[in-house]
């Protein structure tokens, strides 16, 4: 049975979106209860299998080294990648060293139920260069939606439609081959990567998921997930 041997963490983000919470305290060291949200993340992506971790950083990245250390007391091994410049999602990860076949990237910043591994053995058995983790959001229209034609006649007139979408949790996998469709410089994101791969012809597997996940970019994300995690902190770790 594959199973995740090795991580990736994006966490070197400014948390501006989060101030003035983040003015002192890098995002991914903000507390769920009385742990950090990367800790919960640590202690998520062990029991899955993963021993080799990598965290790149950015904003505050003495705190965050600091605060998590080896990564012993987990049973983790922890290494820090440093980015003198933002370098975006995928850009940081020119900055990995002996990367495994297959790996997991994913950010520091989220809480969620994911069954990791299960995830991972999707990717491997699909032969994918990459796979999303995705999560189906619905997004309310609070006006009445108009559709007309180009002579100004009336073609659908919806009140306060719902919309769903899929959206990127935050949360891949990627096969080692990927990295080589990084250029060598300028800032990269995820998402240039992802539609880098499928121009060449390259496998990207979306992978629906209904467990939960809460990203925590705003303040109102960050309460909701505190007090989700709060209510009930065996949902998100178990007895281990």
């Amino acid at each position: 049975m594959a199973r995740v041997m090795m991580a990736v963490i994006l966490a070197g983000g400014m948390g501006s979106r989060l101030r003035p919470l983040t003015v002192t305290v890098p995002k991914p060291l903000l507390p769920l209860g009385e742990v950090s949200i990367l800790e919960v993340v640590l202690r998520q992506i062990c029991r899955a299998g993963v021993s080799r971790v990598v965290i790149a950083l950015g904003h505050m990245a003495h705190l965050v080294e600091a605060c998590i250390g080896t990564g012993a007391r987990w049973g983790l091994r922890v290494e820090y990648r440093r980015e003198e410049e933002p370098l975006g999602t995928a850009g940081a990860l020119r900055l990995l060293h002996d990367p495994e076949e297959d790996f997991l990237v994913m950010n520091g910043d989220l809480l969620t139920t994911l069954d990791y591994a299960a995830f991972f053995r999707l990717h491997q058995e699909r032969g994918a260069w990459a796979t999303i983790a995705v999560s189906r959001r619905e997004v309310k229209i609070d006006y009445g939606v108009i559709e007309s034609d180009p002579d100004g006649g009336l073609r659908h007139y919806i009140e306060k439609p719902v919309i769903p979408h899929d959206v990127s949790m935050g949360i891949n996998v990627l096969s080692r081959r990927a990295l080589s469709f990084i250029p060598p410089v300028g800032k990269f994101d995820m998402p240039d990567l992802m539609q880098a791969l499928v121009a060449a012809g390259k496998p990207v597997l979306c992978h629906p998921t209904d467990c939960y996940w809460q990203d925590i970019g705003r303040l109102e994300d960050y309460e909701r997930a505190s007090a989700d995690f709060v209510a009930d902190p065996s949902r998100f770790l178990p007895s281990e």
